[in-house]
């Protein structure tokens, strides 16, 4: 369920954990839900991040204001993670999911990402014309100090990001209490661009 290259968890010995399915027409009998990273639970469904803030956000915790909140939206060239409503202003969240850690940073991307980038572009666009925009990290991990991009892997999504926040797109950070059969918010990560 996770399309990053997570070469740094996915090394011999290391404990994952796994949801069977009873799908027989699957590929592969089992899902890879989790990662034991030296202690640290590392979540790998690259679907759970849109879910945990979905409920997040409609707990009020991310616009207390929040009347719709609708998943996949189309607004000019691209498809965001969701549009909403609330207090008399609109707007788009693109939600990515980070499960990179390094010395207790999270860092987003873990692989170049032009698709990436275009969202950011398109979330710059989205203030021009006057609506909110957000982009929401998803720590897949409890307990990092703070989240920054991965300047290393792609310097052109950093520097993309940087860009969006000078433009007035919010950049979040929330990490997450992983368990092996549960995700939810912990809370709120510093963000360092």
């Amino acid at each position: 369920k996770n399309t990053g290259r997570c070469r740094e968890l996915l090394v011999p010995g290391a404990t994952v954990y796994l949801q069977e399915s009873d799908n027989p027409a699957r590929k592969t009998r089992f899902d890879l839900i989790a990662v034991d990273k030296g202690g640290l639970l590392i979540n790998m469904d690259a679907q759970a991040p849109n879910q945990v803030f979905r409920e997040w956000a409609e707990s009020g915790a991310f616009r207390p204001e929040l009347a719709l909140l609708r998943p996949e939206t189309t607004w000019g060239k691209s498809r965001f993670d969701f549009y909403w409503e609330g207090g008399g202003k609109k707007g788009f969240v693109e939600v990515k999911g980070v499960t990179l850690e390094v010395g207790g940073l999270a860092l987003f991307p873990d692989a170049p990402t032009e698709r990436g980038i275009k969202h950011l572009e398109e979330l710059i666009a989205c203030r021009q014309e006057g609506y909110e925009a957000a982009v929401c990290f998803v720590v897949q991990m409890g307990e990092v100090r703070w989240m920054e991009p991965n300047d290393r892997t792609h310097p052109e999504f950093g520097e993309a990001l940087r860009r969006a926040a000078r433009a007035g797109v919010q950049v979040l950070a929330l990490d997450c209490a992983v368990q092996p059969d549960r995700l939810d918010i912990a809370g709120p990560v510093e963000v360092r661009l």
